[in-house]
């Protein structure tokens, strides 16, 4: 779609480009469900500096399409919800409370029930302390409408709120925080879908993480032989690279029925020396999957606008795998519509 004045409301924008994705893509309207979210978190003007200071996408609206390669057609965004000024414990509320009214109107009281006792934890008075965002929200749509909607709970208290996990995802993470220098929980995320209901836990890599490092970890969750898949994907898109730096990833743990699962996220603005060819690296690596190659290309058509020749920057491509699937790419977008303008960009 093509672009419109900055000073028309932010959630014009946002629902010009989600409906125009939908179209695209031939998934269920991704607007209507949470408009009265989406109309209370981006009620300001387009270019309102306000925007900058979120955890979510600094310096732009917080507004965060991904690719799936494990949901190659659907249409997934995260956003952090409330306007600009909300306090922390009013977006875990916020996102807790459309959550369950998501999952209550689209899902059912089977998975309703899974959240409310997974999100105990991590939503009660008792999680409420030293919170910075509070919590993120998610959903992803396809053909027949809400395929999954996520809450992202940020962790307050360190290391000490993993006491909190369900006691198979802390039997997962305990290795990791025992073989990985460095790590540090930032949030757990809960995922409903229409059959199924899971919980992982992200960390932060505050030290240097060279990929090979990744071996006794993976060994110990059963997935040692992925890794030779992990280090040449990654390896290809970020030209021969195979160590991050500090605080260039996070690693995410899950526990699911047919075990544990990990992901690797790199976190592209903290790599100094990403391809210029990136984008091309990467479908190199994924030519062997022409599915997976075919719905990225889609992805990325639905949100480029009319008159633009580019999506965006991309912020994060993560690779996730476990004992059944080999890794698969997911790949993160801060859209060229979204972003604020150069001016205010400088001024903050």
């Amino acid at each position: 779609m093509r672009f419109q004045t900055q000073s028309e409301p932010m959630v014009a924008r946002v629902e010009r480009r989600l409906r125009s994705a939908a179209q695209s893509l031939g998934t269920a309207d991704p607007f209507a469900p949470s408009r009265d979210l989406l109309m209370r978190t981006f009620q300001y003007p387009a270019d309102d500096p306000r925007y900058r200071n979120n955890a979510l996408m600094p310096m732009a609206a917080p507004f965060e399409p991904s690719f799936s390669e494990t949901q190659p057609n659907n249409l997934r965004f995260t956003i952090e919800p409330l306007p600009p000024e909300a306090g922390s414990i009013d977006r875990r509320d916020a996102s807790t409370h459309e959550m369950r009214r998501l999952i209550g109107n689209f899902l059912g009281t089977g998975p309703l029930y899974w959240f409310d006792r997974a999100s105990e934890p991590f939503r009660g008075f008792a999680s409420g302390g030293n919170l910075d965002y509070g919590a993120f929200f998610g959903s992803s749509f396809d053909r027949n409408g809400l395929y999954a909607s996520k809450v992202y709970y940020e962790l307050p208290g360190g290391s000490g709120r993993i006491d909190n996990l369900p006691v198979g995802l802390h039997r997962i993470v305990m290795p990791a925080l025992q073989l990985v220098p460095g790590l540090k929980p930032l949030f757990t995320t809960l995922s409903a879908q229409r059959d199924m209901g899971g919980q992982r836990l992200t960390f932060a890599c505050t030290e240097a993480l060279k990929l090979a490092d990744l071996q006794p970890v993976l060994d110990a969750l059963g997935l040692g032989h992925r890794l030779p898949g992990i280090m040449q994907l990654i390896g290809l898109v970020l030209g021969g690279r195979f160590e991050l730096p500090e605080h260039g990833a996070l690693l995410a743990f899950g526990d699911t029925p047919q075990g544990p699962d990990f992901e690797i996220y790199v976190l592209l603005s903290a790599i100094p020396d990403v391809p210029p060819s990136f984008l091309s690296l990467l479908t190199m690596g994924l030519a062997e999957r022409p599915r997976g190659l075919a719905a990225l290309e889609r992805w990325m058509s639905a949100f480029t606008p009319e008159d633009a020749h580019w999506p965006g920057r991309f912020s994060i491509v993560s690779l996730r795998t476990d004992a059944n699937s080999p890794p698969r790419v997911s790949l993160y977008l801060r859209p060229i519509e979204f972003e604020l303008p150069e001016a205010v960009a400088r001024a903050a």
